[in-house]
């Protein structure tokens, strides 16, 4: 009995090593994709093929397994893929968004191509409350909803839902809403220029409707920036409810520490 007590510590024992060995190895590909993902995006890669695993394990302090592993995470999220005779290359990028600047997408994408956007709703709408309750209006008040799908280069972007103040919004109903960012627009009609915004950025799963639109997998997570513009004034004049495809975008900023 002792000696079978003993096989079978023995036993599980040998288990716990090789489970503690496997989540060793997915920690080591999770952080080897983490920096050839970063690679990819800044491009590092300008020829649009990744260097042979084998170079890249020299590179990375890596094992082969684990470089295999990296490279199938990122695989599956449709940055690479792996070519007969050539090797892994890059098939997908994603395109900056700053978020240290207030701009309309076209000002901050026009580096990277030409945004359009399609205008799928636009019209006066009552205000849910909590949309006048950002926008500072009465309960009860009229909006002007604008639902646009923005294209960077003929691919889906983004979904943008949009609440402004009807008394400034009624302007933009004759205006160039297909070729021209709200932004703009609003600074003309106002004669104001935009003073700051308040932002937050989450990670949501795309419902049926946004996954359509955006010709993405329904339930793959997009990237939800929920955005409050003021005018320099203080005025909250522009509400957005924006989803973009978290394969096709990537935000950055820069960050300053405050003395405490």
């Amino acid at each position: 009995m002792p000696s079978e007590r003993i096989r079978e510590h023995a036993g599980q024992g040998a288990t716990t090593v090789a489970a503690h060995r496997r989540r060793l190895r997915a920690d080591r590909a999770r952080q080897l994709a983490d920096l050839l993902r970063h690679q990819l995006l800044t491009g590092g890669f300008p020829d649009g093929a990744l260097p042979h695993e084998a170079a890249i394990g020299a590179d990375y302090g890596a094992s082969r397994n684990t470089v295999r592993q990296a490279l199938d995470l990122l695989r599956a999220e449709g940055l690479v893929e792996r070519q007969p005779g050539v090797g892994t290359v890059v098939v997908a990028r994603k395109y900056p968004h700053g978020l240290d600047r207030l701009m309309g997408l076209a000002e901050t994408l026009h580096e990277h191509g030409r945004v359009t956007n399609e205008v799928r709703t636009m019209g006066p709408v009552p205000a849910p409350v909590p949309v006048a309750d950002r926008l500072r209006l009465p309960v009860g008040s009229d909006v002007l909803y604008i639902e646009r799908l923005r294209r960077l280069n003929g691919l889906p972007l983004s979904l943008d839902l949009t609440y402004i103040p009807l008394d400034i919004g009624t302007a933009l109903l004759e205006a160039d809403l297909e070729s021209t960012d709200v932004f703009r627009l609003l600074e003309a009609t106002t004669g104001q220029a935009l003073g700051h915004a308040e932002i937050t950025l989450e990670a949501v799963n795309a419902d049926a409707h946004s996954a359509a639109v955006l010709q993405a997998p329904r339930g793959a997570a997009v990237l939800m920036l929920e955005r409050l513009t003021h005018l320099a004034d203080g005025r909250p004049v522009d509400l957005e409810f924006i989803r973009f495809r978290g394969d096709r975008i990537t935000m950055s900023g820069l960050l300053r520490r405050r003395s405490l």
